[in-house]
């Protein structure tokens, strides 16, 4: 990306190639709601890395070149921005905060944020972390032993859920074990939502109130009521346990410590806000990484024999990992869970907004301008491996594969890039490694032969259609 003086020297976005489209509509009718990653993918392989389409009057770049990208999200917030349209889009679902925040408050909130997952608090965390992965390992080994089949990829989903809320907010809900739960539904409900006005062409729901948007209204007034409940119950244990002002357990707590600070800006509006943004950011994202790489591991012994061997070696006589040091230790895991993001990353493609008036690849960019990165087909296109689409986890465990110049890990952004890098990394990792060395130590994996065939569904995140894995409890060496 350069800034030409001059500016008559660069290409309006109409000379970009397009999969053109029909007057008035342009795309519109060609852009599934739910597979509309796939369709902006195929499109980058027939017309080039840098193109455009249209949306009614919007005309959008999409770019799949890996050097750009990384530019442009090296520039973000300054000069790029998450799009107005899906920011307004989350603030009237009440899904604001960190997440769409912009400027100097995504600044100000972003700090408390990254104290809230450092790796020192996901290590506290830990015991909480373990004891609800115990509670899912007996869950599946009660219903295996009363011959139902578990719903994985449900369970995950709850886990998670139950993971995140802790740690955001030092509440067990419990949904794993309580399937009628209304929060886990109308959370899914509500991020649903999202993904479906994200890619609508028109915000018919400002005019008309569909039976699905007022359910999506109703839904979002019961998750605050209930996030309005936990921070009442935090207040109070903060005025017990003073102690706790001093070192916070859980992000509410450290937003309500902050809040007593003069001039902190922050509310309880805040508060609410970023506590539901940081379950919504990390709730459905890690369920569906450790999901996918499920799917592959069932459809390949070798790479599940490979898991259960490092599980067993780690967890030797437990039946989940008992302390975060051995973290690192899980190398061939990381390799599969890397290896899954990098064939199915939750975040597929990722829109930007021009602040400014810019330039990419000698093409102007007006003020305003939508342009839709294709990280998974830019990382594609930037690693040029032979065998893009086989599920290799050993790829990253090669000699000098680390430092190479042509890194596989140095074309991906599967926790986005630049300053709005993924705060919940660690966190991400740390889950998907206690809780697939879990399973891995403690039950045979194997396909559903019956199942249908797995779909990529664009929920917001790229989800799968279901998860056709069977469990069986393994007969574990003592």
């Amino acid at each position: 990306m350069t800034t030409l003086t001059d500016t008559a020297r660069l290409r309006p976005i109409s000379s970009l190639p397009s999969p053109g489209g029909l007057p008035i509509l342009g795309n519109v009718h060609q852009l599934d709601k739910d597979r509309a990653h796939l369709v902006l993918e195929e499109w980058s392989r027939q017309l080039g890395p840098l193109y455009r389409y249209r949306m009614l009057h919007l005309e959008i770049v999409v770019c799949a070149l890996h050097d750009t990208t990384a530019s442009l999200l090296r520039a973000r917030p300054d000069r790029f921005r998450r799009t107005v349209r899906t920011a307004e889009i989350m603030e009237e679902l009440g899904v604001s905060g960190v997440f769409s925040a912009e400027g100097d408050a995504w600044r100000a909130q972003r700090k408390t944020v990254m104290r809230a997952l450092t790796p020192e608090v996901v290590h506290r965390f830990h015991p909480t972390l373990r004891a609800m992965t115990e509670r899912l390992r007996r869950r599946w080994m009660t219903q295996l032993a009363a011959g139902a089949q578990p719903d994985v990829l449900r369970d995950l989903k709850a886990w998670t859920l139950d993971v995140t809320i802790s740690l955001a907010m030092g509440q067990d809900i419990n949904t794993l074990e309580h399937p009628d739960n209304p929060l886990q539904r109308d959370i899914e409900y509500v991020f649903a939502t999202l993904g479906r006005r994200v890619v609508s062409a028109l915000p018919y729901w400002r005019y008309v109130q569909l039976p699905q948007d007022r359910e999506a209204v109703a839904a979002m007034a019961r998750i605050r009521q209930a996030v309005t409940g936990f921070i009442a119950e935090t207040r109070a244990r903060l005025g017990d346990e003073p102690e706790r002002c001093v070192r916070p357990s859980n992000l509410l707590e450290a937003l309500l410590v902050l809040a007593e600070e003069p001039n902190s800006g922050v509310t309880d509006h805040l508060v609410v806000s970023e506590a539901i943004t940081m379950v919504f950011a990390g709730e459905d994202t890690t369920s569906n990484s450790a999901a996918w790489l499920l799917d592959f591991a069932a459809r390949d012994a070798r790479v599940a024999a490979a898991i259960t061997k490092e599980a067993d070696a780690i967890l030797g006589a437990e039946t989940v990992l008992p302390d975060h040091h051995a973290f690192d230790r899980f190398t061939y895991l990381e390799a599969a869970i890397r290896e899954a993001m990098r064939l199915k990353p939750v975040a597929a493609i990722m829109p930007l907004e021009a602040i400014e008036e810019t330039d990419i690849e000698g093409v102007r960019i007006p003020k305003g301008t939508i342009i839709v990165l294709l990280l998974r087909r830019g990382a594609e296109l930037a690693m040029r491996l032979p065998d893009w689409p086989q599920f290799r986890p050993e790829r990253w465990l090669e000699e000098g594969a680390q430092q190479a110049v042509d890194d596989p890990g140095r074309a991906m952004f599967p926790f986005g890039g630049g300053p709005r890098f993924c705060p919940g990394r660690y966190l991400a990792m740390a889950e998907m490694k206690v809780a697939l060395s879990m399973l891995f130590k403690n039950f045979d994996l194997s396909l559903d032969a019956n199942a249908p065939p797995v779909k990529e569904c664009f929920t917001f995140t790229v989800t799968p259609s279901a998860l056709p894995v069977l469990l069986a409890a393994r007969a574990v060496p003592a």
